[in-house]
């Protein structure tokens, strides 16, 4: 099968845990991963296409930049 493949535009997967002593959830879903710590509104998100690509490093490099 040639193309780009289609998820479903619902959510695929969510859960939660710690790391460092603080709470985080981690949700799947078709535009990638999303790891957000709880009780905050932005986190680190890393597109598909950028783990396949090889460019997810690059991808949170530049999203620490401009975050912090």
């Amino acid at each position: 099968m040639h193309g780009e493949r289609k998820f479903s535009e619902a959510r695929l997967d969510k859960s939660s845990g710690t790391i460092g002593g603080a709470e985080y959830t981690l949700t799947i879903d078709p535009d990638g991963l999303k790891l957000i710590e709880k009780g905050k509104r932005k986190g680190i998100a890393l597109a598909w296409r950028d783990i396949i690509s090889g460019d997810a490093g690059l991808a949170l490099a530049l999203q620490a930049s401009v975050q912090g």
